[in-house]
């Protein structure tokens, strides 16, 4: 299937890539070195190695129009083979750093989201009784999720009510001041995390920032974020609590005490959910009807 003509090329800045001339992609670039003239180093799979380290180079294509029912945005790696941004891009990024995969830029309404069910997962629009899906006002942060994790909707967890997992990835919100792509892919501290509780079922939250923000030396925990970012986290908590009311539907709720729990508590449900993710790539948990490619 031909792909369409835009494409984001990802290569981290502290990166050396050797590149070569290839020609089976063709696209316009938003950089200044045409995509269809670069080979650059591949994405290494790290489904074997849950706490693998590579850093991702790959290709990022539309296909269809935005804000229609075809729009999708697939991951390409350096020799154009199809990967998936929630089981091929490594989870660990170094140093204590995570990668994020950007679903919804900050300031944007749109609500996209990692097509779990369709092969390579690629990013899509959200739908709902045959209509896309909008939040009834933008998100003031970017929005996405942590690759190689999972909510496992198996699992009950005592310590926010006995909710069940909701079945996704974890999410990640980006409180850093820079507007991202829809499938761009940054480096990130976390920082805390909010048990958000939608009908019943566990969505966690992670709350971050950009390692290649201005502010991310000054943060390091709840506490910075609460200092250098100062109402951020509630603002947070309270747009995730009402966003479904102008549909008329109730608040979320919020587990631990409804507020953000720390850094220490955020790495372990990223470990967690990192496990959860490891047990369902290899089988030993059943995948239903979500995709494993």
């Amino acid at each position: 299937m031909a792909m369409a003509a835009r494409a984001l090329l990802h290569v981290p800045s502290h990166s050396l890539l050797r590149c070569s001339p290839i020609s089976s992609l063709r696209a316009e670039s938003r950089f200044s070195v045409p995509l269809f003239s670069l080979r650059c180093s591949s994405l290494v799979s790290s489904r074997s190695q849950v706490t693998a380290l590579q850093t991702p180079s790959y290709v990022v294509q539309e296909e269809g129009k935005p804000e229609s029912f075809e729009y999708r945005v697939f991951f390409f790696d350096s020799t154009g083979k199809k990967v998936s941004p929630w089981h091929d891009i490594p989870l660990h990024a170094g140093n204590g750093l995570l990668h994020f995969v950007v679903e919804i830029p900050k300031e944007s309404s749109a609500k996209m989201e990692v097509a779990t069910e369709e092969p390579h997962t690629p990013i899509k629009q959200d739908t709902k009784k045959g209509k896309l899906r909008f939040y009834p006002f933008n998100i003031n942060w970017n929005y996405g999720l942590l690759p190689q994790t999972w909510e496992d909707p198996s699992h009950s967890n005592v310590e926010v009510e006995g909710a069940f997992g909701d079945n996704d990835p974890v999410d990640v919100v980006e409180i850093g001041e820079k507007r991202a792509e829809i499938g761009e892919v940054l480096k990130v501290k976390p920082l805390a995390v909010l048990a958000m509780i939608d009908e019943g079922e566990l969505d966690w939250k992670i709350i971050a920032i950009s390692a290649n923000d201005p502010k991310a030396d000054l943060v390091n925990d709840a506490e910075d974020v609460e200092k250098h970012f100062p109402g951020t986290l509630t603002a947070i908590r309270d747009w995730f609590r009402d966003y479904k009311i102008p549909d008329g539907k109730p608040a979320n709720k919020f587990g631990l005490g409804n507020k953000a729990a720390g850094k220490d508590y955020a790495l372990k449900v990223i470990s967690e959910t990192n496990e959860f993710w490891g047990n369902l790539v290899k089988r030993s948990t059943l995948a239903g009807d979500l995709s494993l490619l």
